[in-house]
């Protein structure tokens, strides 16, 4: 028998309301040990989607008044009876009532337990699952509209699609090879290629738009480099909008990463603020200035910063030469200075050039536009089905490998039997990506990732 659970389903922090979750066969007992109605009628004999008014009592002892809201099996978030206690939203009152529902026979709950039996229970597929914790994170809208179509099942429409082509190869060949004698008409190697084809093409699709996907939910990794007194730390704070970084006329001020996350309209930048390019200096800058290159070989965008008020000298010209053939913007600063002058050099090697002062506020709108461009944001659309982590991505992967496999064995003559092992190999990755044939040990470590109390 699946023990009950409790957790703490709200936030750790002083509010209105706190609420309580039980889940468990025994879920609705455990609870009506310490909730006792207003006009007397126990928990017991609630019906689903009832709440009612009361109290949590311990010990004898009255802890706070509180609404029990009661879910029946199977319809609740986990499939199983679920009580939610709604209490004042005092730190110590929460941690009190929770105390009382484990002293009443709950267990304490796992990170990621409750949706975790959501997906055991068949309430929602691995993707949809992930979507939660997707919807959970979402730091702007464009992440929020692409994490609840991950949560709405977007993802899992568009893989069960391709899924049940490759299932239907399969059993066509399959059915054909272990039946000859029967009268079951032959898969065409036209019709098969053409299946395949399609799930070749749509699996590619997916894998295409992963980074994308990856920019919308999870932010870009963006390092700022530039020559010492060019302006990145200004560029940093102007982001920030309040001071991450030191801002003086001193050469090297900054001698290590300065890292700090923004919202540039619907896009999160995770900043790097790296130490200044230059050769020719004492040992804790050059060490700053290894850690800046490191940074930059693995940045998802680097911001280069060009100093408008000073000639471009081969500091400038190492930077624009690592620059090459990486998404990088070139942001020349200074404005203020230098007036209308241009850094052709700078414009030729960039795809992006924006021209700012990094002291002005006005400057957010231009460099927020390139940004933008460099990135391809304008055609970002959240509402596009997405792989949202790394093992969907390579459960995509494997069962692209797989399918190409099997078109070219197709291509080269090969059996159906021989095929039929391609694509049933592509089929359980694509089982596994849902989670309809994921491991244990897979499920248990995506819910480890959760908070608890969801």
């Amino acid at each position: 028998m699946e023990k009950t659970i409790a957790a703490i389903a709200t936030g750790s922090a002083q509010g209105g309301i706190g609420v309580i979750r039980l889940s468990g066969c025994d879920a609705i007992e455990t609870a009506a040990r310490i909730f006792k109605s207003a006009d007397g009628a126990p928990l017991t004999e609630v019906g689903g989607y009832r709440a009612k008014f009361g109290r949590i009592e311990s010990g004898g002892r009255m802890i706070d008044e509180a609404v029990a809201l009661v879910f029946r099996a199977p319809k609740s978030y986990t499939g199983e009876d679920v009580v939610e206690l709604s209490v004042h939203g005092g730190l110590f009152v929460v941690q009190k009532t929770l105390e009382a529902a484990l002293e009443a026979g709950a267990a304490p709950a796992e990170p990621g337990e409750f949706t975790k039996r959501a997906f055991l229970n068949g309430k929602m597929d691995l993707t949809r699952a992930e979507g939660v914790a997707e919807v959970i994170s979402a730091n702007g809208d464009a992440a929020l509209r692409a994490s609840v179509e991950l949560l709405e099942g977007a993802l899992s429409r568009n893989i069960d699609e391709a899924l049940q082509s490759l299932l239907d190869c399969s059993a066509l060949m399959g059915a054909w090879v272990d039946y000859p004698d029967e009268e079951i008409p032959e898969l065409s190697e036209d019709e098969l290629r053409e299946r395949l084809e399609a799930v070749r093409g749509r699996l590619q699709t997916l894998l295409d738009g992963y980074e994308n996907g990856q920019i919308i939910t999870q932010g870009v990794d963006t390092a700022i480099a530039g020559k010492p007194n060019a302006g990145k730390s200004t560029l940093m704070n102007l982001l920030s909008g309040r001071e991450r970084s030191i801002v003086t006329d001193i050469e090297g001020t900054t001698r290590d990463i300065v890292e700090g996350s923004v919202r540039l309209g619907d896009i999160v930048l995770r900043l790097s603020d790296t130490a200044g390019i230059r050769r020719g200096t004492d040992e804790v800058e050059r060490i700053g200035i290894e850690r800046t290159f490191k940074k930059l070989e693995t940045a998802q965008l680097i911001i280069a910063v060009f100093d408008l008020s000073r000639p471009l000298d081969e500091n400038d010209l190492r930077l624009i030469d690592f620059c090459r053939g990486r998404r990088a913007l070139a942001v020349v600063n200074k404005t203020d200075l230098a007036g209308g002058e241009r850094l052709c050099a700078v414009e030729k090697a960039f795809c992006h050039t924006v021209y700012i002062s990094a002291k002005r506020r006005e400057s957010l709108d231009a460099l927020q536009e390139a940004v933008y461009e460099t990135l391809g944001a304008h055609e970002l659309d959240p509402a596009v089905p997405l792989l949202a982590n790394a093992r969907q991505k390579s459960c995509c992967q494997n069962a692209l490998e797989y399918t190409c496999e099997a078109l070219d064995a197709l291509a080269a003559g090969m059996t159906f039997d021989a095929i039929n092992v391609m694509t049933d190999s592509a089929a359980d990755e694509l089982l596994a990506l849902t989670g309809k044939k994921a491991s244990e040990e897979v499920v248990n470590n995506i819910f480890s990732k959760f908070c608890v109390g969801k």
